[in-house]
């Protein structure tokens, strides 16, 4: 098949990205295909389209290691120069040459169902769900109206849309408490806070992220994920960073979290986990594949926190290692997302 993979743009999650498009560009050539990685935003220059994918260059040249810190956004936007077009150069004639786009984007203007509405608009084919599925999962409080019509449990939960509501969210959710940005991703933009000066300071740092802030409650437990790969779950991660809590720095440095599949939970609290993410998988209306973020507290009640529908693909990600342990490979789950993906268009 002739793939592009997309990655990069221009999101907090931009290294991760490139990280993950790297990754799947090479596995998918390893399978024989001929594939191009593009990165989205800034697109590539002095390329025949039309014989693109004979093109033998390695186009993952340059793209390095993730860095402790979520990329300057500022600075992302001086490489674009003055063009004000989302998509960089030649990328939308490379993705309507492909047999199917494979997405490596995560957060903004990736993961949010926009770039999924403007390849439909293109009729071209691409992997994992649709966009309205995409933009619902995105925002963590639209997220939560759907967990909580659906009976999926999920910690309390106070949407900010001005500062002014402050002091409601206070009295509402009590400490402590979880303060986010509900479009962020990686665990930008993510705060656990104790006391009102802490939650003030946190509600201003997401307000420069997003247009409105998600005050949750805090549930003290064990951090479990589960992959769900066409409406099946996977099996179990646990997580436990080294120190403090799964944010960014600990989700992409080797070393800085211990990961275990399968979590060494017990076999009721394994169902009830695959059990509830498939439920979310199903209430969220995800396609093809997702990963779905849990806490098991210490009363064995597990509650849903969110949907990530573009896994992150990277050296320490969690759907790659749930698959490993079914007798998946990296390759050949490239492959299958691949696959299922194309269901949706039949």
């Amino acid at each position: 098949m002739n793939i592009t993979v997309l990655a990069g743009g221009n999101s907090t999650e931009r290294d991760v990205s490139l990280m993950s498009g790297k990754m799947v560009y090479e596995a998918l050539r390893s399978k024989g295909h001929k594939v191009v990685l593009v990165d989205v935003y800034l697109g590539v220059k002095d390329v025949d389209v039309s014989n693109i994918f004979n093109d033998d260059r390695d186009w993952s040249e340059g793209i390095g290691k993730i860095r402790e810190d979520n990329p300057d956004q500022d600075h992302i936007k001086t490489l674009k120069g003055d063009s004000k077009d989302f998509f960089g150069e030649n990328v939308r004639e490379i993705c309507m040459a492909s047999d199917i786009v494979f997405m490596a984007l995560h957060g903004a203007n990736g993961e949010d169902g926009r770039i999924q509405a403007a390849l439909d608009l293109m009729q071209v084919k691409y992997t994992g769900t649709d966009y309205l599925s995409s933009a619902i999962c995105m925002d963590k409080s639209i997220t939560k109206d759907f967990f909580i019509m659906n009976n999926i449990r999920t910690p309390k939960a106070f949407t900010l849309r001005c500062p002014k509501c402050f002091d409601d969210g206070i009295k509402e959710i009590g400490f402590p408490m979880v303060v986010k940005a509900p479009n962020g991703g990686s665990s930008v933009g993510v705060f656990i806070v104790d006391n009102e000066e802490e939650a003030r300071t946190a509600m201003e740092e997401c307000f420069k992220l997003d247009n409105h802030v998600l005050m949750e409650q805090y549930i003290k437990g064990r951090e479990l994920t589960c992959g769900v790969l066409d409406g099946k779950a996977l099996p179990v991660v646990e997580i436990e960073p080294v120190s403090g809590f799964y944010d960014y720095k600990n989700k992409y440095q080797a070393g800085s979290t211990i990961e275990t599949c399968p979590a060494k939970i017990s076999d009721e609290d394994t169902m009830k986990i695959q059990k509830s993410a498939e439920a979310a998988f199903k209430a969220l209306h995800i396609k093809t594949y997702a990963r779905i973020d849990f806490i098991l507290d210490e009363e064995g009640r597990d509650f849903c926190l969110e949907a990530n529908t573009i896994p992150g693909m990277t050296p320490t990600s969690l759907i790659p290692q749930e698959a490993q342990v079914i007798e998946i490979d990296y390759p050949s789950l490239c492959e299958k997302i691949i696959e299922i993906s194309l269901k949706k268009y039949e």
